[in-house]
């Protein structure tokens, strides 16, 4: 088994949201309990639909937000006893929308070597020579040093970001929607780019996406997310051709096809997305399941093993990963 990168065991994160005037405020359970590794080398692809905590999550991976409960560990560290800077030089970020990622203000040098200046590298000199090395590496030229982001297309601006990212040398790279404010021409170009590097560099990826397209194109291992838990999980392959979490099968299922004469895939999920401030009880999912059991309704499904990951559904045997029943 590779080296584990990122470790989160069991972590949470709440917040309390106003109801109203005179209303006393409620938590909002963004992420609850979430267990997830991230081994090195490997594109970690982390899918569900907004609003299902997956952001969240990449921030609290990121330290900018601590965890309400849980512990993380970095490079087999505690992501807590490290500053900002410690785990900023092991873990970068790459952001869903360029446009406002990138300091308009700045020119595409200046964005570039931020990262050199902040975490204090004692060789200004060699700055200018670091950045434009890693603008090429990217596929841009060097004579947009100078230049500034509104001068720049959108495909531009991402590898101005990712060259920001990576100019020193991040292990782990959390890149949340890295294409989806791009447009379709340019998607392919910057997946591309990304999995080049991933290979050139030795990175290790986080990608959050809701695009499946994306996620089969990169990753090599998938976890699903609903309302703030880890439902599925497990070696791409295996979860692509043979999803075992009813969420997993309707969120493949609702992938539009080329035929015209197929129309628009039918997910029977609903229209209306559960409201996070009002948890159905027992299977936080049971609410939309076509495939729901008596104890959906009461009991929270434990994680099962399965031959790659794990699976939460009451529709498996406990310790088995075998089906109750055949659908």
């Amino acid at each position: 088994m590779n080296e584990v990168v990122l470790d989160a065991r069991d972590i949470s994160r709440s917040f309390m949201i106003s109801q109203g005037f005179m209303r006393a405020k409620r938590p909002l359970h963004a992420v609850n309990g979430v267990n997830l590794k991230l081994h090195r080398g490997e594109v970690l692809a982390l899918v569900g639909e907004s609003g299902c905590g997956k952001t969240t999550l990449a921030k609290m991976l990121l330290g900018l937000l601590p965890p309400s409960a849980g512990t993380l560990e970095l490079d087999g560290q505690p992501l807590a006893s490290l500053s900002h800077l410690e785990v900023a030089r092991i873990v970068q970020p790459i952001f869903q929308d360029p446009y406002s990622s990138l300091n308009p203000r700045k020119s595409i040098g200046s964005i570039i070597t931020l990262p050199l200046q902040v975490q204090g590298d004692k060789d200004p000199a060699s700055w200018r020579q670091r950045a434009e090395e890693i603008m090429e590496l990217v596929g841009l030229p060097r004579r947009v040093y100078n230049n500034f982001p509104s001068q720049l297309s959108g495909g531009q601006r991402q590898r101005v970001a990712i060259a920001r990212a990576l100019i020193n040398r991040p292990r782990v790279v959390i890149c949340d929607e890295p294409t989806s404010a791009l447009d379709v021409s340019v998607q392919s170009q910057i997946l591309n780019l990304l999995q080049d590097l991933r290979q050139e560099l030795g990175l290790t990826y986080l990608m959050i996406s809701h695009n499946l397209a994306v996620v089969e194109h990169m990753a090599t291992r998938i976890a699903v997310m609903y309302l703030g838990r880890i439902v599925e999980e497990g070696e791409a392959e295996s979860v692509y051709n043979s999803p075992r979490h009813p969420y997993t099968e309707a969120l493949l299922g609702s992938v539009l096809t080329p035929d015209p004469s197929l129309g628009v895939p039918d997910t029977h999920l609903g229209a209306a997305y559960p409201n996070p401030l009002d948890m159905p009880s027992g299977c936080s999912f049971h609410p939309r399941c076509t495939k729901m059991l008596p104890q959906c309704a009461q009991q929270a499904p434990s994680p099962i093993p399965t031959e790659s990951g794990h699976v939460e559904c009451s529709l498996y045997e406990e310790n088995k990963g075998k089906m109750r029943i055949t659908s």
